[in-house]
């Protein structure tokens, strides 16, 4: 299997969502050091999701750059 069907499992994160006067700040722990701010609370889960996907994105074609051609690779499923 290859290392793109990752982005096709189901992965669960924390999301921090505190209220700060009309803004809505959003953070994923895991993921994100940056926080998400938007005025719109329908919108915070989507714009962070998309914040998400960009970093797991970014991390894992570095990733997969600085492998060898023959290294070994295989998706792993991590549950609870």
């Amino acid at each position: 299997m290859a290392c793109n069907k990752v982005l096709g499992m189901r992965n669960e994160f924390t999301a921090i969502i505190e209220r700060d006067g009309d803004w809505f700040i959003a953070q994923c722990p895991e993921v994100l050091k940056q926080m998400v701010k938007v005025t719109l609370p329908m919108k915070r889960r989507e714009i962070l999701w998309q914040r998400i996907e960009l970093v797991l994105e970014d991390r894992r074609e570095d990733g997969l750059k600085a492998a060898s051609a023959d290294a070994l690779r295989e998706v792993v499923t991590v549950e609870k």
